[in-house]
């Protein structure tokens, strides 16, 4: 079987804002959206829109999990899933964890990659961050790396997000074994 992918090292950075962003964006012209909640999401279809996004990124911890660890996370009150529709089609996805009343973090942002390059990832931003300030927090966090788009720090920050603190983590890529089981599993 092939052979392990190495380790890679992040550099990893944690941003807050403290306010609910300023700015407003029309949706791109010509582009049909969609914007939908998806409480009680299936795993398969979480599993497929969390890798259609993050395979390029390196987003690889829920594709780990096992079916009861991830729908207990899934499954939990707090956690909220809302789905981007472009033209029909699934296109992305965000994903926010309301802590304490105090707090929400904006856990998973990102969009499929037929979506990048539509002039509507600004956009569906802001949609993300309107839902999370209509529940009224005091502050929302997010987390991004190096290994992430390379626009997502300034992304972030353009909508108001200030870096807190900085460190290095350590993305143990998906094995071609690994890879080779979810396609069997889905």
């Amino acid at each position: 079987m092939g052979k392990t992918p190495a380790s890679l090292k992040a550099h990893i950075t944690r941003l807050e804002m403290t306010a609910p962003p300023k700015a407003s964006l029309p949706v791109p012209v010509n582009i049909q959206t969609a914007i939908m909640r998806a409480p009680g999401i299936p795993l398969p279809f979480y599993r497929y829109l969390y890798r259609q996004v993050g395979a390029r990124w390196q987003w690889v911890d829920r594709l780990r999990m096992g079916d009861e660890q991830l729908a207990e996370m899934l499954n939990d009150k707090r956690n909220n899933i809302s789905v981007l529709y472009v033209n029909g089609a699934p296109a992305g996805f965000y994903e926010y964890f309301c802590g304490d009343e105090d707090t929400i973090e904006l856990s998973h942002f990102g969009l499929i990659e037929h979506a990048l390059g539509l002039g509507i990832g600004k956009w569906f931003m802001l949609q993300a961050l309107y839902a999370i300030w209509s529940l009224n927090p005091k502050r929302v966090t997010t987390t991004t790396n190096n290994l992430d788009h390379p626009r997502a720090l300034q992304l972030y920050q353009m909508f108001g997000f200030s870096p807190v603190s900085t460190g290095t983590g350590i993305v143990r890529p998906l094995s071609d074994k690994e890879l080779l089981e979810m396609a069997r599993k889905s």
